[in-house]
């Protein structure tokens, strides 16, 4: 009975130990000695906080101006664009720029403005009616001809002008069309071309199979 006891005894001991070690306030760390004045604290370099990687910052790099246009003129006329692009590659890495201009042929006789020809003479008349109606004049319905049951609204020798009239039929609801009278003559093709300073012009337009280079305003080729 006695050791049977004693067994017990050791038994509740120990479960007793065993709850107090589990149960027992965390031990408060020791604090740091006071350091004197103006002295840091030495700092680990696993503590150090770590500093964000800057990216490399590229170099600029000083721009190289192109050279300036001292001198602009114009070659030709030529009558092909052929000729006009055989200059042009007679004359590569002679100038600093260098285009066509088509100049197209000017008609002539003029520009007139029509009513496209209705289904019947009825149909026509009646349309020069709303079209009299709305304040214009100067029309007449065509009788015969390639335009019969058409409506001319008018002959003029500038292109501007015929615009104009045009622009007020549509605006007015009338489906008119501008047409050139006569046959307008071949286009021209010029190289419109700039060069550094010193550049000999002439030598230049005898190169490209150029008449007298026509002066040219260097603004219009930048």
């Amino acid at each position: 009975m006695l050791i049977r006891a004693l067994i017990v005894l050791l038994v509740v001991l120990n479960l007793g130990a065993a709850a107090w070690w589990l149960t027992r306030p965390a031990p408060t760390p020791p604090a740091e000695p006071a350091l004197p004045a103006g002295v840091a604290r030495l700092q680990l370099v696993n503590e150090a906080p770590s500093m964000p990687t800057q990216a490399p910052v590229p170099q600029a790099r000083d721009a190289v101006p192109p050279a300036a246009l001292a001198a602009c003129f114009s070659l030709g006329p030529y009558t092909r664009e052929s000729s006009a692009l055989q200059a042009q590659a007679a004359l590569a890495g002679r100038l600093l720029h260098a285009r066509l201009r088509e100049v197209p042929g000017a008609g002539t006789g003029g520009y007139q403005v029509v009513m496209p020809p209705a289904a019947s003479l009825e149909e026509a008349q009646a349309t020069a009616g709303r079209i009299g109606a709305a304040g214009f004049d100067d029309f007449l319905v065509v009788r015969q001809g390639e335009q019969a049951n058409g409506i001319a609204l008018g002959r003029y020798r500038s292109r501007e002008a015929a615009e104009r009239r045009l622009t007020q039929l549509l605006a007015a609801g009338f489906p008119a069309q501008m047409q050139p009278v006569g046959r307008a003559g071949p286009s021209l093709w010029w190289l419109d071309a700039g060069a550094a300073a010193g550049a000999d012009v002439d030598a230049l337009a005898r190169l490209a199979s150029s008449g007298a280079p026509q002066p040219l305003e260097c603004a219009a080729l930048r």
